[in-house]
């Protein structure tokens, strides 16, 4: 029984320390996500393959990059779930300026117009960098009557037909096109912090989730990203 109880302990510490435990990961050091030669740590959801499964990848690896083509749309996500972490992506539109974005606290599938995941969105669409979209979640930030603009009737809120669009604090981070951008997310507990370009963009609070996985949009531009790296948290200010 004893040799019994030792060999369950250490094949559960074994799981955690692989990631493959079932609670989210708080990661204690830097760690890539992506290796830079396949996407073994990445699930896509892709609807369009539901009924076409030959239909064009929307994620692959090229030149050592992960590149999301933006057709068909869908999104990239991670297997395992994560919780107080610092994110740091380097990414560029090679081609023509076009929308993407890193999605956090990713959780129940196709929940937002049978395409996006129950989730916090941070913008990455040219010119909007840092915006967040709420999707079937909801963040505050300050000044909400001016940076989460909402029509009569509108509510806040992630669901269809709320208003779901929080304005970053600059537009004048983004380097120009062809150019590597550095996107920084931080999610402590409830908040989420962005920067790009070392520029603070985004702060919101009282984030209806506090955890998920990350994913990485198709969404009708081709984007490339060179590192995404998690790790632990700086130290709180």
């Amino acid at each position: 029984m004893h040799t019994t109880l030792i060999l369950v302990l250490v094949a559960s510490m074994a799981a955690t320390v692989a990631g493959t435990s079932d609670g989210p990961i708080t990661p204690d050091h830097k760690v890539p996500l992506f290796n830079g030669k396949d996407l073994s740590n990445w699930e896509p959801d892709v609807p369009a393959r539901d009924t076409d499964p030959k239909a064009p990848a929307s994620f692959v690896v090229r030149n050592g990059m992960l590149v999301s083509l933006g057709k068909p749309e869908g999104h990239l996500l991670t297997r395992d779930t994560y919780r107080d972490y610092r994110l740091e992506a380097e990414y560029r539109f090679p081609g023509k300026p076009g929308n993407c974005g890193i999605l956090v606290h990713a959780s129940r599938p196709r929940a937002l117009y049978k395409m996006f995941p129950q989730s916090i969105e941070v913008q990455m669409n040219s010119g909007d960098a840092g915006d967040f979209w709420c999707i079937q979640e909801n963040i505050e930030v300050a000044d909400m009557e001016k940076r989460r603009p909402r029509k009569p009737g509108e509510k806040w809120g992630g669901a269809e037909g709320d208003a779901r669009r929080i304005l970053n604090l600059t537009d004048g981070s983004e380097k120009p096109l062809g150019q590597w951008n550095t996107m920084v997310i931080e999610a402590r507990g409830r908040s989420v912090t962005v920067w790009v370009n070392g520029d603070l963009v985004n702060n919101g609070v009282n984030a209806t989730a506090d955890h998920g996985k990350i994913a990485i949009q198709a969404e009708g531009a081709e984007v490339e990203f060179r590192r995404v790296e998690i790790g632990p948290l700086s130290a709180a200010k």
